[in-house]
């Protein structure tokens, strides 16, 4: 025989989880927004970095081939920064002048992340991300 206690039922009325849902979903979800855009935001600085490698190492390869001026250097690292929509940022050649007794090339860009991610964040306040890269003339 069951005791006065337990035979009442407990019920939980629907009315009552939906206030727990909705507390549940107030606490979750800005977590959840919070990683997101953080994510995305991380994954963008990588593809900056990367977009800059890749500027430095065809305007450099512009400049090495004979006949290469700083004008085609510029160019060219100025077209792949624009790929992804860089556009403050700065870009050295060296040396400023390429004559046929030039050596060596190098290729330089300065990009500020604050200016050049979406969500410009106080972790990337101030910060920019250098890459430089030198390479041997052709046909020397």
């Amino acid at each position: 025989m069951l005791s006065p206690t337990h035979s009442r039922q407990r019920t939980i009325h629907p009315d009552a989880r939906q206030g727990a849902v909705a507390v549940e979903f107030a606490i979750v979800v800005p977590l959840l927004f919070l990683f997101f855009f953080a994510g995305f935001e991380f994954m963008r600085v990588a593809m900056v970095r990367h977009t800059i490698d890749n500027a430095v190492y065809e305007g450099a390869r512009v400049g090495i081939i004979p006949g290469g001026t700083n004008a085609e250097i510029q160019a060219e690292a100025t077209r792949i920064l624009g790929t992804i929509g860089i556009d403050d940022f700065t870009l050295e050649v060296e040396p400023a002048n390429i004559t046929d007794a030039t050596q060596d090339i190098t290729v330089r860009v300065t990009v500020p992340l604050d200016r050049n991610t979406y969500v410009p964040a106080d972790y990337f306040l101030g910060k920019e991300l250098q890459r430089e890269l030198t390479m041997r003339r052709e046909g020397r």
